[in-house]
């Protein structure tokens, strides 16, 4: 009997959770079919509001009417521009009713997202003396949207000293909130709006410390500032850097939409910040977040950003910082341009001064004083023990790293509470080191032997500290980073990704001034200025020049600004030799890397009419001709057969049409990059453009082994114009990855 009664115990308990959960209200975004919409109704939010009613009605047996204020509680958002729907907080109960009503077609759950966290300027070639600054007068009138953890108004970056009126189609506005006020936007700063709606009905007890577009953790500030600062002079971190710091598009104007939060960060609030940009009539957007592991149809950013697409918005999205795996890369849909990180070619370093004269130079980001008094240097090989190490007293200890054990040392040197110390590395890969907290030089092994031999040849050997030191044109650089998330995209393979290489390691930019940039003695640093890294940095450079090309070539689509960045993007560092790839031991960097008619691209992802629809706003969508490939300045061939045949020679093709956009008659002739184990052909070789305009097309084909050897052969395709000086190039890839494989990831 006692079995008896834990077996029914059991069961009333799962019938209670079972119950619990389908009563549990969660955030969803519903996509409905305009077309169904009655024309009762005089807008789709009244629509939107009756459908949820109605759906609503079935859990209230004594009404049929609802409360406003009801049906407020549960819908979040309308949208009309980047989805036709609304987002709601729904029980799954509630959710399945829901799903029957007319019009309807898809939804998803809101799902969480998160940010991937002024020399670069002068290192992406812009000058104040030649090429895009004063060919696009520096990005004059043109308006950058971000949407980002918001701005901190007062930073000399926003100053509109030098900008030009704000346009007349400019239709946003400057929200006021918590520490924010209308006053604070001007010519630099046009536009600032928050969106937490989500986030409130994710979180109905959910508190913001700061409800407004001001910015609390920085991200949002650097990454604007980076895209389109104003010329700031004597910027820097505690001395590193300094110089006049400055966006991509100085003259640009910047609008901001918060939408990711201390609190954290929902799609439903993504979609409307995106529709809201759209709305107000921004020219650019710099998107420096992702979610990882959605389909298309799934994705918000690539659902919003179709309909950007669709009404002339270029809009630049971080490829994430999941490296160095292939097949990490989120954002790799084919209407966007997704940027990779890289570093520029700049290092920041610290020099140990001898006792003797002598000296050793290596890197550092310590933000505190330097100083001239000589300690006692002592060489501890391994620094693994930290009751050794505490016993050093004030002296500086040099560390040997001789089995990837870094973190480890940087730890117990730390915790040892030592003069300073000295670590000795092959190590390549050290910006999570280089703003420790204590006084630290990362050293060559080279720099290395040169320490351990005058710590052996002196009885006592003495040693000072100085930083704060800046070293101009690094070679090599351009690198890939190692975090840097890879191609193929999981969400769609078929399109090599990332499209290009940006600046995205130890960037330059604004920062609030009340948020702590570093620590030192335990004590809390604050600047203007402060050094980030990651995609989400190398997104608002990609952003900024953008904009500059839209401001010289003011007709030019999206496709055409993405696709004239990508094609004339370099491929060799400031050594003449081929970009490396930090994470793969500095071998050259592959295109999946660095990078480089739609509606038949998703047909032949074989998704279901409601999932295109999904994307597209439309229930016509012709799917008679699908094809997998893009009239993209960019091509990937997929060679992983796996069954007896895989030695068999086999031919993939690629179709481009490409437009000239020169004054006069000009020929463009064609050369190949070899690829390993690869043939490669382009037919025909020579394209011959009489007039501005004019279109043209050829086919690019791969011939090699069902599965190749390699995992990834890279090469290029370039255009070069006969007797004169413009080159156009875009990157070939082959590889064995498989595109099933990838893809199933998301």
């Amino acid at each position: 009997m006692a079995i008896g009664h834990h077996v029914c115990l059991c069961f009333w308990l799962a019938i209670a959770i079972i119950s619990t959960t389908l009563a549990q209200p969660n955030n969803y975004i519903i996509h409905m079919d305009s077309t169904m919409m009655p024309k009762a109704f005089a807008d789709h939010h009244s629509w939107y509001l009756a459908t949820l009613n109605s759906a609503l009605s079935k859990f209230r047996p004594n009404t049929t009417t609802s409360s406003s204020s009801a049906l407020s509680s549960k819908l979040i958002y309308s949208y009309t521009h980047v989805i036709n729907g609304f987002s709601a907080s729904l029980s799954l109960s509630e959710l399945e009713v829901l799903k029957t009503s007319p019009g309807y077609i898809s939804s998803v759950k809101d799902l969480p997202v998160k940010p991937d966290t002024t020399h670069s300027s002068q290192f992406l070639g812009l000058s104040s003396k030649s090429g895009a600054w004063p060919v696009a007068d520096y990005g004059k009138d043109v308006i950058i949207g971000l949407v980002d953890t918001g701005v901190w108004p007062e930073s000399e970056s926003y100053s509109d000293d030098g900008m030009s009126e704000i346009p007349p189609r400019w239709k946003g506005e400057c929200e006021s909130g918590t520490q924010f006020n209308s006053s604070l936007c001007n010519k630099k700063l046009i536009g600032a709006r928050f969106f937490n709606k989500g986030l409130i009905a994710q979180n109905p007890n959910l508190t913001f410390s700061v409800n407004s577009t001001r910015d609390t953790e920085g991200h949002g500030t650097h990454t604007s500032s980076t895209a389109a600062g104003n010329y700031v002079p004597g910027a820097s971190y505690f001395g590193y850097a300094q110089g006049t710091a400055s966006g991509m598009a100085p003259k640009a104007h910047v609008a901001m939409y918060k939408a990711l939060w201390e609190e954290g960060a929902l799609s439903s609030d993504i979609i409307a910040a995106i529709e809201q940009a759209i709305i107000d009539g921004v020219d650019v957007l710099s998107l420096s977040f992702g979610l990882d592991g959605v389909a298309l149809y799934e994705d918000p950013v690539a659902i919003a950003t179709f309909s950007a697409l669709e009404k002339g918005v270029f809009v630049s999205t971080s490829a994430g910082n999941e490296g160095p795996f292939f097949g990490t890369l989120h954002n790799g849909i084919p209407w966007v341009l997704t940027v990779a990180a890289a570093p520029i070619d700049r290092d920041f370093e610290g020099t140990a001064h001898f006792g003797n004269g002598g000296s050793v130079t290596g890197f550092t980001l310590f933000p505190g004083n330097s100083s001239s008094t000589q300690f006692p240097i002592v060489f501890l090989d391994a620094c693994d023990s930290l009751k050794k190490l505490k016993q050093v007293g004030k002296k500086i200890v040099v560390c040997q790293d001789r089995n990837d054990s870094l973190d480890e040392q940087v730890y117990n040197v730390y915790n040892a509470t030592v003069a300073g110390g000295l670590f000795i590395t092959n190590n390549t890969d050290l910006e999570q080191f280089l703003q420790s907290p204590f006084p630290t030089i990362f050293l060559s092994p080279k720099e290395g032997e040169a320490i351990k031999d005058y710590i052996n040849s002196n009885s006592q050997p003495t040693a000072s500290l100085e930083f704060q030191k800046t070293l101009l044109g690094a070679k090599p650089a351009p690198v890939t980073t190692s975090y840097t998330s890879r191609g193929p995209s999981p969400s769609f393979p078929f399109t090599l990704k990332p499209d290009i290489l940006a600046p995205g390691s130890l960037i330059l930019a604004a920062w609030p001034q009340n948020n702590p940039i570093a620590v030192v003695n335990e004590k809390y640093l604050f600047g203007n200025f402060n050094l980030l890294s990651g995609t989400s940095m190398a997104c608002p450079h990609a952003a900024g020049l953008a904009a500059l090309l839209k401001a010289a070539y003011p007709k030019w689509s999206p496709a055409a600004i993405r696709s004239a960045m990508m094609t004339t993007s370099d491929t060799l560092d400031n050594t003449l030799s081929p970009i490396k790839d930090i994470g793969d031991g500095y071998q050259p960097a592959s295109p999946l890397a660095m990078g480089a008619d739609y509606i038949n691209l998703l047909c032949a992802l074989n998704y279901t009419n409601k999932q295109i629809q999904t994307i597209t706003k439309s229930a016509s969508n012709n799917c008679s001709t699908p094809s997998l490939d893009l009239n993209y300045p960019s091509f990937i061939a997929f060679f992983n057969a796996n069954d007896s045949k895989r030695d068999v020679q086999t031919t993939q093709e690629f179709r481009r049409t490409v437009t000239y956009i020169g004054k006069g008659q000009s020929t463009y002739v064609a050369s190949v990059t070899p690829l390993k184990g690869f043939e490669v052909g382009v037919v025909p070789n020579t394209l011959k453009f009489k007039e501005e305009g004019e279109k043209l097309s050829f086919v690019l084909s791969i011939k090699g082994p069902r599965r190749t050897k390699e995992t990834v052969a890279f090469g290029y395709l370039t255009w070069a114009e006969s007797g004169g000086e413009h080159v156009v190039r875009s990157p070939v890839v082959a590889t064995n990855l498989s595109s099933d494989t990838v893809s199933q990831q998301s």
